[in-house]
């Protein structure tokens, strides 16, 4: 329920400073879009494409573009896109080339083979591969060796557009400058062999190459590695014959190269024994030098750049870990749950009808807590009316404007209305108390209905001396809709089976304000009901608990509420939960150290709440967008494969969940439907109670909607047609079927009964709060 005041009245400064905050809405949305922008980052240089064997590329095109010079040229081709000239190798030289590193297992093995042998190499390096091993690069450098790009994820640019040929090479270009501070013109296309092998659309590519500033390095000799046929045939197709010059292509990466460093150890010392030169892709054509140190603006990007792609591969892997943790966190989560619910439902299953013992059936005192609530009070007050059990009903009129108190008295029904100024649902729950005379009392909403068994089922846990406060079990009356329908869900598929395993437990935090039954010392003993939070209901509920008493589930007294029937006002009333539960659970993070019943409810039920409905509905949105990540760049299959799990995990908790609570499983057909759209709403609210909280910021009091869709239950208008017949006037009279028991006198105004000592009653003048 919802109050808002309109008293014109000067408000208390500490109690009014209200800070709605909206700056975090933009942090959020910047955190998201740069997780968003990192991840498909990351899904593009790790995804998209990678390297593969170099027997992937289709048959070869049309090569009426491809210079004839070219085609018979040497293997480093300059000017491709004017004046195309290629450079061969010098007699006897044999410049040694390695494509698809750094790697960080095959590469250190292979720079120890040359540097024991004094060879200087030139390798190609995967853009993607510097930004993971930064160190290599470094080392290759500081070697003597000489760097090439080999793009950035290794794809077939014949295949890619223009610009993400531009990209591939720009960003493997940054990669190397942010990792070893140097800057290359050397390229060697992925897939690429022989001269001849060249056709029209590899040769655009060098085109576009050149016009970037590059100079392409083809091979001359292919050692076969990347097949892995065994040492003696890497040594056979590595060897040159005769003395013409060679370029030889070799791999320290793309897989197991432990035969490419078997080969080299055998091939080096052979070649200088020949009288080869080994040397690098320049000095073997006699080309100025390609590898220059990098200028400060590249330096910087790719220092940026390795530094972004390495936070996303650790994001990736603390997201996976966090989806599978939640995942395996959410099963255990509703292992237990199903467990403890069928536990539970043994524990209370009747002995001789009789679950808790000998029957209670001192009358009880009904408070009705209302502000502005005369679209459902009628139907409120005449189901309280109907209950088989003896009650005594008392209306708190908290300064309403809509006519609520002069409705209930119009009907002339044996019901008590006190009326004050607006003050709040705890201070018009304290003036009930006090003016309750019995010593069971049931707290009830104004937009609630009880069934005529209700009262009756809520107080027989009394009988059990420890128990302090009993929970009812609150359904959701207008499920109409989608909406409607995913809020019945949740209240049966998730506080009820939470309830039952808080029973269990002996920690439950929250008896709810829509049906609630105390015992009345207990409240005294508190000082009433404290107005610190904007969850009174598990505030009270805490402090019972940590004052030793028990707090028990009757899922058999049922009461019937008004659920929000729109986003707005469901954003609102769940904002409000969600904060005042976190008010409440700083309030008490005492009893996490504490011994006996409050130990129990520190220990499992903040425990509980922190972990369910902070911490993952806090993570969840980013394990939401590393599933669509999942989706696009890794196992579709899987990602929907674990959805669908998760889903008939969902599923079979609702099914049993409904057979307890004796509901019709129709709704559970918007399930699916629900977990896109209802759950993502309240992992906002979560988002936005926390961000509050931090920011020191105290939520107003809000109103809510009442749409009038309540009504009394069946065999009520005879109740109160007799009551009419008996008392015309609107004097307090009881029902026959309430026994003897003796009310007080009928009143209208503020309450004449002196309120408990401990009562914190906020004077007239202060900010109205919520129901």
């Amino acid at each position: 329920m919802s109050n808002r005041t309109r008293s014109t009245a000067p408000r208390r400064r500490s109690r009014t400073r209200q800070i709605t905050p909206r700056t975090h809405w933009l942090l959020l949305s910047v955190l998201a879009v740069t997780l968003a922008t990192a991840l498909v980052l990351q899904g593009y240089t790790h995804h998209m494409f990678g390297i593969t064997s170099d027997s992937v590329t289709g048959a070869r095109g049309s090569t009426d573009m491809v210079p004839s010079q070219v085609m018979r040229g040497g293997p480093v081709i300059a000017n491709a896109a004017t004046t195309a000239h290629t450079a061969q190798v010098k007699p006897r030289t044999i410049a040694l080339t390695f494509d698809d590193g750094p790697d960080p297992v095959w590469t250190p093995r292979i720079l120890d083979v040359l540097r024991r042998n004094h060879v200087h190499a030139t390798f190609f390096i995967v853009g993607t591969q510097a930004v993971a091993h930064p160190e290599l690069v470094r080392r290759i450098v500081a070697e003597g060796h000489q760097i090439g790009i080999h793009t950035f994820t290794h794809p077939d640019l014949a295949r890619l557009a223009p610009w993400q040929r531009s990209l591939e090479l720009r960003e493997t270009q940054l990669a190397v400058a942010g990792a070893a501070g140097v800057t290359t013109a050397l390229l060697r296309p992925p897939y690429s062999s022989r001269n001849n092998a060249l056709d029209n659309t590899d040769w655009s590519v060098l085109q576009q190459a050149d016009g970037a500033g590059y100079v392409t390095v083809l091979a001359t000799q292919d050692a076969d590695d990347w097949q892995r046929p065994g040492v003696k045939r890497i040594l056979t197709q590595a060897t040159p014959h005769g003395r013409t010059g060679q370029i030889v292509l070799m791999h320290d990466a793309g897989g197991d190269r432990s035969q490419t460093v078997a080969a080299l150890n055998i091939l080096l010392p052979r070649l200088k024994a020949q009288g080869y030169t080994l040397a690098t892709v320049s000095d073997a054509v006699g080309m100025a030098a390609p590898v220059h140190p990098a200028g400060f603006a590249d330096h910087l990007q790719g220092l940026a750049l390795v530094t972004v792609l390495q936070g996303g591969d650790w994001v990736v892997r603390l997201l996976g870990l966090l989806m599978y943790a939640a995942g395996a966190i959410s099963v255990l989560r509703a292992v237990v749950v199903l467990i403890a619910a069928r536990r539970h439902r043994r524990l209370r299953r009747p002995r001789r009808g009789r679950p808790w013992g000998p029957p209670v059936t001192e009358p009880v005192s009904i408070i009705v807590p209302a502000y502005n609530e005369s679209a459902g009070i009628e139907a409120a007050v005449r189901s309280l009316l109907a209950s088989n059990h003896p009650v005594e009903i008392i209306v708190v009129d908290d300064g309403s404007t809509d006519g609520t108190a002069e409705l209930v008295q119009s009907l002339h029904l044996p019901v008590r209305v006190i009326r004050q100024h607006n003050a709040g649902k705890p201070a018009a729950l304290n003036t009930g108390l006090a003016a309750a005379s019995c010593d069971l009392v049931v707290m009830v909403d104004g937009d609630t209905v009880f069934e005529p068994d209700t009262v009756a089922m809520i107080v027989q846990p009394f009988t059990d001396p420890r128990v302090g406060a009993v929970s009812g079990n609150a359904k959701v009356v207008n499920r109409g809709g989608l909406l409607g329908r995913w809020q019945h869900i949740e209240y049966v598929v998730g506080f009820n089976l939470d309830r039952r395993l808080f029973d269990l437990a002996e920690c439950m935090p929250t008896v709810p304000g829509a049906v609630g039954a105390f015992r009345r010392r207990a409240l005294l003993d508190l000082g009433g009901v404290s107005d610190d939070t904007l969850a009174e209901d598990t505030d009270l509920t805490m402090a019972l608990c940590r004052n030793g008493w028990r707090v028990v589930y009757e899922e058999k007294a049922k009461a019937w509420t008004e659920a929000p029937a729109s986003l707005d006002a469901l954003w609102r009333q769940r904002y409000r939960w969600c904060y005042g539960t976190l008010q409440a659970m700083w309030k008490h993070r005492g009893a996490l150290a504490q011994r006996g019943p409050a130990g129990k409810l520190g220990r499992r039920g903040l425990v509980y709440l922190l972990l369910f409905q902070v911490l993952l509905p806090l993570l969840a949105p980013a394990v939401d967008i590393f599933a669509l990540y999942g989706l696009i760049f890794l196992d579709p299959v899987r990602i929907i494969g674990l959805w669908l799990a998760f889903l008939l995990l969902q599923l079979m908790m609702g099914l049993y969940a409904f057979r307890l609570d004796a509901e019709r499983p129709g709704p559970l057909w918007s399930l699916p439907l629900q977990q896109f759209v209802y759950r993502q709403l309240m992992y906002l609210v979560v988002i936005q109670s926390v961000f509050t909280a931090v920011s020191g910021s105290r939520l107003r009091w809000q109103r809510m909607e009442r749409y009038g869709s309540l009504q009394a239950p069946t065999g009520t208008e005879a109740a109160t047609a007799l009551n009419e017949r008996t008392s015309p006037e609107p004097d307090f009279r009881p029902q026959a079927a309430h026994g003897a028991f003796q009310h007080p006198a009928p009143y209208d105004g503020h309450p004449q009964s002196t309120p408990h000592n401990g009562f914190r009653q906020p004077a007239s003048q202060e900010t109205s709060q919520l129901y």
